[in-house]
C-alpha cells in the first residue's frame, strides 16, 4: 500500500504520541510513591484478577444500562480491532499480510478472527450512535434535572459545557464511526477486485457479514479505479485514524483508554482503611507535610486517578452532598486538580524547576470584569467551589474551596460507581489533616468534639467514668474480672452515653446472654476508637487512641477472641485499620455475629413481630465491609415481618444518612440535609419501621422522621431490639454462663 508513506504514517505519529507519554509520565513523578502499593505475590494475584474483573470485565459500566453497554460495546470493539490495526500497518509495507497466513481467510483461524472483529466493529457503531443520542437528544436529562436526581441518578455531561462536550466528545465519535466503516469499507472493496479479478461473482463467506454487505453496495459501480480508490480511502483511514486518536488521547478525557488498566492495576486493596501517617511526631517537628497540602503531595496512583476520570458522572450522581447541593462534587474535584496539573506544567518543568512557588503566595484566580469574584470554572459544579491556577499553590483554598472538603461524609458511594477504581476519600482526608493538623483550620464545631476524644474518650465530653453505665442491671462482666472470656463485646462511644443507643446495647447484651455467649466488657477501660478523629483529618489525636487501645486489648490477648461491636465505626476500624498499629483482632458486626446464632439455632424466633419493615444499609458496614445479607437474613426469620427495599437506592447504592466523616459533629452545609432526604426515601418505601445497624444512622434517621413528622406513625429501630421482640427474654439469667 505504500512503505514510504506508511513508515511516515508510523514515525510522525508514533513520535508524537512518545513525547506526549514523557510529559505525562513527568507529571505522575511529581507526585510521592504509594507506601500502599506492593509487588508482593499475593497483592500481583489480587490486583491481576482486578484488573480482568473491572478493567477488561468491565464489571462496573452496566450499572448505567445504556451508556454502560454502549461503553462496553466501544471498548471490545477495540481490544479486537488492535490486532486488525496490526496487520494493515504490516500491509502498508507487504501487500497482503496477514501474519504469515495465521489470519489468513483460508484458515479457521483467520475467519473465526474475521467474523469476530467484524461483528465488534459494529458493536462499536451502535455504541457510538448511543452515546450521540445520550448527548444530543437526552441532553436536557443529563444536565442536570433536579427531578431526576430525586426519581433516579443521572449521568452529568464533562465541564466546560459550551466549549467542550460539543466538540471533543464528538469528535472521537466521528473518529470511532468512521474508522469502523473505513474497514467495511476497505474489506468490501478488497472483495469487489477480488472477485473481478478472477472474474467471478461477489461471494462474501460468513465470516465478513458487514464486509459481505458493503461488497453487494460497491458491486454497482463498474469503474475499477474508483473501487480501488474506495479501498485505498478506506485503509489509510482505518490505519491513520487508529494513530491520530492514539496522540489525541494525552489531552483529552479520553486519556482514560490508556491509563485504566495501570489504574485499576494499582488500585488500593484495602479501601476501607485510610493511610498512616507514619513519623507523625518527626514530620511535625520538621514541618513537613503531614496530608494533602499541593500536588507534589499527591501519590502516583492519585495522579494516575486524575488522567483515568472519564468524567461520566457516576461519582456525583451518587454522592449524598452533591445530591443535596453542597459545594462538593467528586468528579469536579477530580477535574479541578487535573486541570490545575496540566496548567502547572511551565511552572513545574519549564525553568527546571520543580515548583514555583508565587510571589505572594496565592494563585491568581480568574475574575470577573467587576474584578470582585471568581468565575466559575466549571459549569454544572458546585457554584464557587472549584478554580483554576497555572502556579503550585495550596490546593485549600487557591483550587478547592474548604467546603469541598468538609462536605465529605467518607460514604465512598463515589468510589463504589466509579468503573475505573478512582479513589476520593483518602485525597479529602488527606486534604482534611494538613488543614486540622498544619494549619489548624476547621470547622469550628470539631474543636469540641476533638476536646471531649481526648479528654473523656468520647466526642461528646463526658465522664469517662460513666461509660458502663449503660448495662446497670445486667450483671454483665468486666473483662478485667473474667479475662478469659470467649468474646469480647466493644460497646461505642455512642451506646455507651446516647440513651437511645445505650437501649441497643442492653438489646444486644440481652441476645448475647439468651444464647449463652461467654462474653465480657472493657467498661471504663474502652475508650473512643478515633474514628471520628480521623475522619475528621485530626490524625494525631487517633493515632494517640489507637496505640492506647491496642496496648489495652492486647494486654488482655484479644486477638485470641472475637469481638463483636453493633456500631460499624468502631467495626470498621478496629478491624481493618488499627493492624497499622499493631492490634490484630477478629471483629465481627452484631448483625453479623446475631445471624450467626439464628443459624446456629441458639437464638430462636418465637413470637410474631408485625409490620412492613425497610432496611437503611449504613455506609461503614455496606460499602466498607461488604456486610449487606446479615441484616436482611435477621429481619427475614422473624414472623410476621415483610420486608421492602428503597428502589435503587439499596445495599450498595444505599445513600449515606450524612453522620460519616465527622459529619455527626459539625453543622451540615447548606439548607438541604442529607438524613432529610434518605428519610424520605424510606418513607416512600411504605413502610411502618425503619430498621439499622448503627448508633449514627439511627440518630440521623430519627432527626429525619422528626423533620417529616412522621416519628409518631414511622418506628425507628436497631436490628437487635427488633430481633429481641421476636424472642422470649424472659428467662435469661442474671448471671454469664460459659458458652455451649
Amino acid at each position: 500500500m505504500g512503505p514510504i508513506w506508511m513508515t511516515l504514517l508510523l514515525a510522525s505519529t508514533l513520535g508524537l504520541f512518545s513525547w506526549s507519554a514523557y510529559r505525562r509520565l513527568r507529571q505522575v513523578k511529581v507526585g510521592v510513591p504509594d507506601p500502599r502499593f506492593a509487588w508482593n505475590s499475593e497483592q500481583i494475584f489480587d490486583r491481576v484478577k482486578t484488573t480482568l474483573v473491572y478493567a477488561f470485565g468491565q464489571k462496573r459500566m452496566p450499572n448505567y444500562t445504556l451508556a454502560g453497554f454502549a461503553h462496553v460495546g466501544i471498548f471490545i470493539a477495540f481490544q479486537v480491532l488492535l490486532l486488525n490495526s496490526l496487520m494493515l500497518w504490516g500491509r502498508g509495507f507487504q501487500s497482503g499480510f496477514d501474519f504469515w497466513g495465521v489470519l489468513s481467510e483460508s484458515h479457521i483461524i483467520g475467519k473465526g478472527y474475521s467474523f469476530v472483529k467484524e461483528l465488534a466493529a459494529f458493536a462499536a457503531i451502535v455504541g457510538s450512535v448511543a452515546f450521540l443520542y445520550l448527548r444530543w437528544v437526552k441532553r436536557g436529562y443529563d444536565s442536570g434535572d433536579p427531578k431526576a436526581v430525586k426519581d433516579k441518578p443521572r449521568m452529568t455531561l464533562g465541564h466546560q459545557v459550551n466549549r467542550y462536550v460539543f466538540t471533543e466528545p464528538i469528535l472521537i465519535l466521528f473518529i470511532i464511526i468512521t474508522m469502523m466503516l473505513a474497514d467495511f469499507l476497505y474489506v468490501g472493496s478488497s472483495l469487489v477486485l477480488d472477485s473481478r479479478a478472477f472474474g467471478e461473482p461477489i461471494h462474501a463467506g460468513w465470516w465478513e457479514p458487514f464486509g459481505g454487505i458493503t461488497a453487494q453496495l460497491l458491486s454497482g459501480l463498474e469503474s475499477d479505479s474508483v473501487v480501488r480508490a474506495l479501498q485505498h480511502a478506506g485503509f489509510w483511514w482505518h490505519s491513520a485514524f487508529v494513530l491520530i486518536f492514539l496522540n489525541i488521547l494525552p489531552y483529552s478525557k479520553h486519556f482514560h483508554v490508556l491509563t485504566v488498566i495501570p489504574n485499576v492495576f494499582a488500585y488500593d486493596r484495602r479501601p476501607n482503611a485510610l493511610p498512616k501517617v507514619e513519623d507523625l511526631e518527626g514530620k511535625v517537628e520538621r514541618e513537613e507535610s503531614l496530608g494533602i497540602k499541593q500536588l507534589t503531595d499527591l501519590t502516583y496512583k492519585h495522579i494516575m486517578d486524575l488522567y483515568t476520570c472519564t468524567e461520566c458522572g457516576r461519582c456525583s450522581d451518587n454522592c449524598p452532598a452533591y445530591i443535596t447541593n453542597k459545594k462538593l462534587s467528586p468528579k469536579h474535584l477530580t477535574l479541578a486538580l487535573r486541570d490545575h496539573l496540566y496548567a502547572t506544567e511551565q511552572a513545574m518543568f519549564g525553568k527546571d524547576a520543580l515548583v514555583a512557588e508565587p510571589s505572594d503566595g496565592a494563585v491568581e484566580m480568574p475574575t470577573t470584569s467587576s474584578g470582585e469574584e471568581p468565575i466559575h470554572t466549571f459549569p454544572q459544579a458546585p457554584e464557587g467551589g472549584y478554580f483554576v491556577g497555572d502556579t503550585v499553590v495550596d490546593l485549600i483554598p487557591n483550587i478547592l474551596h474548604p467546603d469541598v472538603i468538609w462536605g465529605c461524609t467518607s460514604c465512598r458511594a463515589c468510589e463504589e460507581q466509579c468503573p475505573v477504581m478512582i479513589s476520593y476519600v483518602d485525597k479529602i482526608i488527606g486534604m482534611r489533616r494538613e488543614e486540622v493538623m498544619m494549619k489548624n483550620e476547621f470547622p469550628s464545631e470539631l474543636q469540641g468534639a476533638f476536646n471531649g476524644i481526648e479528654t473523656n474518650g468520647n466526642p461528646w465530653n463526658l465522664s469517662s467514668m460513666d461509660r458502663g453505665d449503660w448495662a446497670d442491671g445486667l450483671q454483665i462482666p468486666l473483662l478485667s474480672d473474667k479475662p478469659d472470656a470467649e468474646v469480647l463485646y466493644w460497646v461505642g462511644c455512642a451506646a455507651s452515653y446516647d440513651d437511645r443507643a445505650k437501649k441497643v446495647a442492653r438489646s444486644v447484651a440481652k441476645l448475647l446472654k439468651k444464647a449463652r455467649v461467654d462474653f465480657a466488657i472493657l467498661g471504663t477501660e474502652e475508650t473512643c476508637t478515633g474514628d471520628p478523629a480521623r475522619r475528621a483529618g485530626n490524625e494525631y489525636l487517633f493515632q494517640m487512641l489507637a496505640e492506647q487501645n491496642v496496648q489495652t486489648l492486647n494486654g488482655y490477648q484479644v486477638s485470641k477472641k472475637a469481638v463483636i461491636t453493633a456500631c460499624p465505626h468502631c467495626f470498621n476500624i478496629l478491624g481493618n485499620e488499627y493492624g497499622d498499629f499493631g492490634g490484630h483482632f477478629d471483629v465481627v458486626h452484631h448483625s453479623d455475629f446475631l445471624n450467626g446464632l439464628l443459624v446456629a439455632g441458639k437464638l430462636v424466633p418465637s413470637k410474631a413481630v408485625r409490620g412492613k419493615v425497610v432496611y437503611h444499609d449504613s455506609c461503614y458496614l455496606g460499602r466498607y465491609n461488604q456486610v449487606y445479607d446479615s441484616p436482611r437474613q435477621i429481619l427475614e426469620s422473624i414472623e410476621g415481618l415483610e420486608l421492602t427495599e428503597v428502589p435503587y437506592w439499596n445495599r450498595n447504592k444505599g445513600l449515606c444518612c450524612g453522620a460519616g466523616g465527622a459529619q455527626m459533629f459539625m453543622e451540615e452545609q447548606g439548607e438541604e440535609r442529607v438524613n432529610n432526604k434518605r428519610t424520605l426515601q424510606l418513607v416512600d418505601a411504605g413502610a411502618t419501621t425503619i430498621a439499622s445497624a448503627c448508633p449514627y444512622c439511627m440518630t440521623m434517621l430519627t432527626d429525619g422522621l422528626k423533620k417529616l413528622d412522621k416519628d409518631e406513625e414511622i418506628g425507628q429501630r436497631d436490628i437487635a431490639e427488633i430481633l429481641a421482640d421476636a424472642i422470649e427474654l424472659d428467662e435469661v439469667e442474671d448471671t454469664p454462663v460459659a458458652a455451649q
